[in-house]
């Protein structure tokens, strides 16, 4: 108790652009560092908008993905509590785990940007950009990841397979989930802007080879980025990942896998 006390009574000013980033990351920090340990009741709404300086519902916006990464957990009645120093639980979303998504994507999410490159009609095209240029300019998390997350159902809405825009409807729930623990705890928005511009573009030129090799190349950045979060939890045996997979799906090949 007297740890937290001692953190609430340090005050920090935030921002007003990206403030809730900067309160989850700040309580965050304070998490893994133990500051809040393991069981600790976090202080109410009212208590942390008066520490940062901020309004009620920014708080609440940065406690939201404290719990969607598994940071915490709000108990009714009761409060909130600190339930985990890492957002292990969460490498993956939902019904589908991390190791899920990463064998599925390269399957369905290559060919699709290939054949979206082919196919695509200049209404969809257009959509695809103005997406881009809006998370290019997004600086909420939640609102980029639930932007990230329909910029790749649009590509697999534009490769004219039925059964692919199925698939990646399917799981958008758990690219959300993964994406924003990416983001939060790896930073990569900027890269994966530059990505998805790269596979934009190649669309764009109706080029299926290029959009093939950007979209693998995302892919593979993003299976980079949960391996690394898994090895410094110490988790990567438990989750049996592999950058590189002999596996049956050719889609999954990139000349990093020579």
């Amino acid at each position: 108790m007297q740890d937290m006390d001692s953190w609430l009574s340090e005050k920090k000013e935030i921002g007003r652009r990206n403030a809730a980033e900067a309160v989850f990351e700040d309580i965050r920090t304070a998490i893994v560092s133990r500051k809040l340990a393991l069981g600790t009741r976090l202080p109410a709404e009212v208590q942390l908008a008066e520490r940062y300086g901020i309004s009620r519902a920014i708080v609440r916006e940065a406690l939201r993905s404290l719990q969607t990464l598994g940071f915490t957990q709000t108990r009714t009645g009761r409060g909130t509590f600190v339930v985990s120093e890492s957002p292990a639980r969460q490498l993956g979303g939902g019904p589908y785990s991390a190791r899920d998504l990463m064998e599925a994507r390269p399957c369905i999410e290559i060919p699709a940007a290939g054949w979206a490159a082919l196919r695509r009609s200049n209404e969809q095209l257009a959509s695809l950009a103005s997406l881009c240029d809006r998370m290019d300019e997004e600086e909420d998390v939640q609102t980029w990841v639930r932007m990230d997350a329909e910029f790749h159902g649009e590509i697999a809405g534009a490769s004219g397979n039925t059964i692919f825009r199925k698939v990646v409807a399917d799981v958008r729930g758990a690219l959300s989930t993964q994406s924003e623990l990416v983001e939060h705890v790896r930073g990569r928005r900027k890269a994966s802007n530059a990505e998805h511009r790269r596979i934009l573009e190649a669309i764009a030129a109706g080029s299926e080879g290029d959009a093939r090799t950007a979209m693998a190349e995302h892919l593979l950045e993003v299976k980079r980025s949960i391996i690394g979060i898994a090895d410094e939890r110490g988790l990567r045996r438990r989750y049996d990942f592999k950058l590189h997979p002999k596996s049956g799906c050719a889609a999954d090949r990139t000349q990093d896998d020579e």
